[in-house]
């Protein structure tokens, strides 16, 4: 289970997903990369209600949502339109399909490399943590964030490198991050993410949050 700190606008979906083999050795589905296309068909259409409604749930806690600081969806937004989304592997590939045309931030962290527990909350001022190989970092205070035992790692503008999947990732935890009053979309993007994983040959858990 996910602990979730109390949120007035904060609505999320969490699961596990176990695949069949390491991500390394697995391949992703054509219908899947298709979809990392702006233009691609898909059973959910970018809305900008929800874009400004997801930048409205990360300001309440006094981040600034804008720049490089902006949701993770806004930027696949700009990639696929440039023809820059490109291929990473199953677990991020899915992730991305669903995060690109649903408007809703979806973390994966790589449950081998996070230590339970877990939990969802507010960054306190002065939190960070690197999130590519790098060594950038990313300035946490006042983000919602999904915390491990060793601290922030996941959130819904850049994930942890700490916890990012690799080649030898067997399981994840995703994280599909809501504002409130967006909840059927919520649940028809998450039933669409774990269709697509299952589809792919992975299984998925509901684990709650």
């Amino acid at each position: 289970m996910v602990e979730v700190e109390a949120h007035p606008l904060l609505r999320v979906a969490v699961f596990v997903t176990s695949f069949p083999a390491r991500l390394g050795d697995v391949s992703t589905p054509p219908e899947i990369l298709e979809l990392l296309h702006a233009d691609a068909p898909a059973p959910l259409q970018r809305d900008e209600a929800v874009r400004g409604a997801v930048r409205d749930l990360l300001r309440a806690g006094g981040y600034k949502p804008t720049g490089r600081g902006k949701p993770a969806s806004e930027y696949l937004v700009r990639a696929a339109t440039e023809g820059a989304l490109g291929s990473i592997n199953l677990a991020v590939d899915a992730c991305n399909a669903v995060s690109l045309h649903s408007a809703l931030p979806i973390s994966v962290v790589d449950l081998d490399l996070a230590t339970p527990p877990f939990r969802i909350a507010v960054a306190p001022a002065g939190a960070a943590y690197v999130f590519n190989a790098s060594g950038q970092e990313i300035d946490l205070g006042g983000l919602l964030c999904l915390f491990d035992a060793a601290g922030p790692c996941a959130n819904a503008v850049r994930d942890s490198q700490r916890t990012k999947t690799g080649a030898g990732t067997t399981r994840t935890l995703s994280v599909v991050w809501a504002p409130a009053g967006h909840e059927e979309r919520l649940a028809s993007a998450t039933r669409w993410y774990r269709a697509l994983l299952e589809g792919a040959g992975a299984r998925t858990e509901d684990i709650g949050g």
